[in-house]
């Protein structure tokens, strides 16, 4: 329990500061900072299983055309995820990709609803209820919709709900999506650099090296969160899983002055609320017992 704590608690924290790392970015196009973290991607996994001695798994996936497809689907959810969240931390708009993984839970839970009839419980619907109104009342007051933090919560909790039904690990699964986007990546790194148009050829070591390893960057904590899942309750993991946009909101407001009062406070207000529900309700339903038919006991 103390280890998986450890792990999942360093994913997040992880998560929470890449602002910092694509602050460093900034002089990049996001898309060209996309394709890299892609490129990159694909060389890290593909060592690390070289040293784990983890292949069985690639060929019965790449000749089966479900497990293509729903990991195609799931590689496109989560570059549009990641494009989105690089433009935003590059246009000074941090409050809003906090927000959006403040959402994320709760897009789960209504995700579920909706595509696999899953039923919510009670302080579920009040917990969405409370976020959504946090939403509009942004909308309302500020005169657009905070379309960063939607789009951000909706690709990965879609991404969360394509990678729920695939058939891979955290590693096997990021190795084949990454194999799928990388080598298009690739071309249209190397269409970029012929055309002058890349920033990679002519950059200098310090932001080379930053692009090289975004590789590491992205893989890192997705180990750590998968080894950390592992081996705690749900309801545990869970409460974890606001470091990051704790953290990032912190960035936003404490180093990057992001303007934060107003209706942006009083929105926030209120998705901190539903947070709040929403993690209560999970702690207390992990305090209850477990009927010994659920728990694998005698009928």
């Amino acid at each position: 329990m103390q280890s998986g704590i450890a792990y999942a608690a360093l994913a997040y924290f992880l998560w929470g500061l890449f602002p910092l790392y694509f602050r460093l970015l900034a002089a990049v196009d996001p898309l060209e900072v996309l394709a890299h973290r892609f490129v990159w991607s694909v060389g890290f996994l593909l060592l690390l299983l070289a040293g784990l001695r983890r292949w069985a798994w690639l060929r019965p996936a790449v000749t089966a055309p479900r497990v293509l497809g729903l990991f195609a689907l799931s590689a496109l959810l989560l570059s549009v995820n990641w494009f989105v969240y690089i433009w935003a931390i590059n246009h000074g708009r941090v409050l809003e990709a906090s927000l959006g993984y403040f959402i994320t839970p709760l897009a789960n839970v209504l995700t579920g609803r909706l595509v696999l009839g899953e039923r919510l419980r009670p302080a579920q619907w009040a917990a969405v209820a409370l976020a959504a109104a946090g939403v509009l009342w942004m909308t309302w007051q500020l005169g657009s919709l905070p379309w960063v933090s939607l789009v951000l919560a909706a690709s990965f909790a879609s991404y969360g709900l394509v990678r729920k039904t695939a058939p891979l690990g955290a590693l096997e699964g990021l190795t084949l999506e990454t194999l799928l986007l990388g080598p298009l990546a690739l071309a249209g790194l190397l269409w970029a650099a012929g055309q002058g148009l890349a920033a990679f050829p002519g950059a200098d070591l310090d932001l080379k090296a930053l692009l090289i390893a975004s590789g590491p960057v992205t893989a890192v904590p997705l180990l750590l969160f998968a080894a950390g899942a592992r081996r705690i309750p749900l309801s545990v993991l869970g409460m974890l899983q606001y470091i990051g946009p704790t953290i990032q909101w912190l960035l936003a407001v404490w180093l990057f002055h992001e303007p934060f009062a107003g209706a942006r406070l009083q929105g926030f207000a209120l998705i901190w609320c539903a947070c709040a529900v929403f993690s209560a309700e999970l702690w207390w339903r992990s305090r209850q017992p477990v009927p010994a038919a659920a728990a694998g006991g005698p009928a």
